[in-house]
């Protein structure tokens, strides 16, 4: 490596370009899946609890929405809180302050594992005792999982092409490498050094390629990643967007850097080698 230090420098460098192009793309694709999900937790199903029901009784219908199959969590909202939030959110000009609290019914605000199954869980709701009705934004939900199923996809077949573009410019990089040394190895090949021996310290040397590369890409992601969350964290525009904590996720993405680096320079080297040692 040391001997060759121009060209382990370029097969180290697009290493880190090629992992830190597929490591940026899939940490925004892995946040705006995320911001997603919080998307998808707003949109909950309203479910109107009996206006003859007691407040005990009402409130005790909680553990059986709660049991419902595909519902995540549920909130009891009474009526003098459905009142608040009413006019806090419609009376701009407070025409409605006066309004009794008998107006409005107690109910549930169920949010859901799957946002797929919203009308087969207001239907199942709705036939609780108790529960008169229910309000569940279809349209919303099957946009949620339209978007979401359709951003999977793009997510998926962008990162496998930036794979397969990187493994093939890190492999031909390690190529170049490999056919600076091609007398070295002809030479060898000649005195009668065995393929094995010639090979392993090719494969040696890009492990410990695609190992560096791998480190140099984590610690620039890491830093990349935290300038552009302090970024839209300190912007005015970008408030409703919310960026995953690095230090919650660096250890797949080291994993899957660790992996990478390991199998392009491995790979690169004994795919490289390959033709200099038929002499």
């Amino acid at each position: 490596m040391l001997s060759h230090g121009f060209m382990s420098f370029a097969a180290v460098g697009v290493t880190v370009a090629c992992l830190l192009i597929m490591g940026t793309f899939s940490l925004v694709a892995y946040n705006a899946n995320e911001n997603l999900k919080d998307m998808q937790k707003e949109n909950a199903i309203l479910a109107f609890v009996d206006e003859n029901l007691p407040d005990d009784d009402a409130r005790a219908l909680q553990p059986i929405v709660e049991g419902v199959d595909g519902v995540a969590d549920c909130q009891f909202v009474t009526r003098e809180e459905a009142k608040d939030a009413y006019i806090e959110q419609f009376d701009e000009d407070d025409l409605y302050s006066g309004v009794e609290a008998t107006v409005f019914r107690h109910r549930y605000v169920i949010h859901l594992d799957d946002q797929a199954g919203m009308d087969r869980v207001a239907k199942d709701v709705e036939q609780i005792e108790g529960i008169v009705k229910t309000r569940a934004d279809h349209d919303i939900s099957t946009g949620f999982v339209t978007l979401r199923n359709i951003a999977g996809v793009i997510s998926i077949a962008l990162i496998a092409i930036l794979l397969i573009i990187s493994v093939f410019i890190i492999s031909n990089t390690i190529k170049l490498t490999t056919f600076d040394r091609r007398d070295e190895i002809a030479i060898m090949k000649m005195v009668g050094a065995t393929d094995s021996f010639i090979r392993w310290p090719f494969v040696y040397e890009g492990l410990l390629l695609g190992l560096t590369g791998a480190a140099v890409a984590f610690g620039l992601q890491w830093l990349l990643y935290e300038a552009i969350a302090k970024g839209i964290a300190n912007s005015d525009t970008l408030q409703l967007i919310r960026v995953s904590p690095f230090g919650g996720i660096w250890a797949p993405v080291l994993g899957a850097f660790i992996v990478v680096g390991i199998l392009v320079g491995v790979g690169g080297s004994l795919t490289a080698i390959r033709k200099f040692l038929r002499v």
